[in-house]
């Protein structure tokens, strides 16, 4: 059976805001109850999905008590009530420089092929965290922690024509797509914008040149005078439900 975790979607009524998720320190309490720490998701990246590629991560919650930290339970909540539990039991470990602290960490995995039925998981997630300490003690967080699952997205780019005299008018093209896991297919990412890039020849950084947006099917289009021998590309910042991605650079000689 692929399902390793159950990531539920039941509808709107439940839809999580994308806002007012508390800071770790909003957490703290009374020196003898148990405290949230800090909590890192994935490294702190936001989970990238693709239209079939299965992700695993881990979240980790740092909790504290006077009497030590006994276990703890972690679930992912995300928009349109999607749910996503660990796979196993959460493992605790108490901490090699405070005996009152312990990192609970719990593995996840999310298939895009079997646990999403549309797009609506994409966006701003957030993790639930119940811990309890030795002395029975308990603290039960929501939105102990942000982050982002999004939907991958791929660029290309093409200069013509190649090679080229100076001063003549070079047509920059690309297309901007992103996974669509309700097809299992990518599709056009339509009036986005996306950056034009230049990088010289010999040189190692890119400079923008112009912002150029996407028509509805994700096409660019623009154009540049050739001037040297370089590299473009086209780059697009991430949003909340889409990863951000940089075109593989196009040469151009320049004659």
């Amino acid at each position: 059976m692929r399902h390793r975790i159950r990531v539920a979607v039941l509808g709107s009524a439940l839809a999580v805001a994308a806002t007012g998720f508390a800071a770790p320190g909003a957490f703290a309490a009374a020196p003898d109850d148990v405290t949230i720490d800090k909590v890192t998701v994935n490294g702190g990246k936001s989970i990238v999905l693709g239209t079939t590629a299965a992700k695993k991560f881990t979240v980790t919650v740092t909790a504290s008590d006077d009497s030590g930290i006994e276990s703890a339970d972690i679930t992912l909540y995300g928009p349109n009530s999607a749910i996503a539990q660990p796979n196993g039991n959460v493992k605790c470990v108490k901490s090699p420089t405070a005996e009152t602290t312990s990192a609970c960490t719990a593995n996840f995995t999310i298939d895009p092929d079997t646990d999403f039925y549309d797009n609506s998981p994409a966006g701003a997630w957030y993790v639930d965290a119940l811990v309890t300490a030795n002395d029975i003690d308990t603290i039960n967080v929501e939105k102990a922690a942000a982050f982002k699952v999004q939907r991958e997205s791929k660029l290309t780019v093409n200069a013509s024509p190649e090679p080229i005299k100076k001063g003549k008018t070079l047509t920059i093209t690309g297309a901007l797509t992103r996974a669509n896991w309700e097809t299992r297919k990518y599709a056009g990412y339509g009036n986005q914008s996306a950056k034009l890039e230049f990088k010289k020849k010999g040189t190692t950084t890119y400079t923008a040149v112009k912002t150029v947006k996407a028509d509805n099917k994700g096409n660019l289009k623009t154009t540049v005078k050739a001037a040297t021998d370089g590299y473009f590309r086209y780059t697009f910042a991430e949003n909340s439900t889409t990863s951000a991605v940089k075109a593989t650079g196009d040469y151009v000689d320049v004659r």
